[in-house]
């Protein structure tokens, strides 16, 4: 969680909210890293979990990510917890809940549906006051400066 913690401090300096994930293999080898870069990339789609998720595909060379943990700082929104499912991903771990896009636990529990053709073993709360505070400073100085 660490090194996805260092993730969201470059995001947070590019001027992207500060979420940060790391995809590790069995072996406990990084395979992929990344940060929020919506608003730099102009893209939709340019969470945290998404650019790992396309590193560790690259990394390892298929998009079946069957031996791997995926760390992020924030838990994922229903894009990136659907992406998880589609990467075979077994195990996610995150730092904070998301109240308001949360949808591996808080506002639904994608990776644990039956319907769907995975599930993924979930963790949640991992250095998650750290994680919290990351996006609560960003969220302040946006305050402050008007901006939302």
């Amino acid at each position: 969680m660490t090194e996805a913690l260092a993730e969201a401090d470059v995001a947070a300096t590019e001027g992207e909210v500060p979420v940060g994930c790391v995809v590790v293999g069995a072996d406990g080898v990084v395979l992929g890293r990344g940060h929020n870069r919506r608003e730099n990339d102009d893209d939709p789609t340019a969470h945290a979990e998404m650019i790992a998720l396309r590193a560790a595909a690259r990394a390892i060379g298929s998009w079946r990510l069957e031996r791997t943990t995926l760390y992020v700082t924030l838990e994922p929104c229903v894009m990136c917890a659907g992406a998880i499912v589609n990467a075979r991903v077994p195990r996610v771990v995150w730092g904070c809940d998301d109240p308001k896009a949360g949808a591996c636990k808080t506002l639904f529990t994608i990776g644990q549906d039956a319907r769907l053709n995975h599930r993924y073993e979930m963790r949640s709360g991992v250095l998650g006051e750290d994680c919290a505070a990351r996006l609560r400073t960003f969220f302040a100085a946006l305050r402050a400066q008007g901006k939302k």
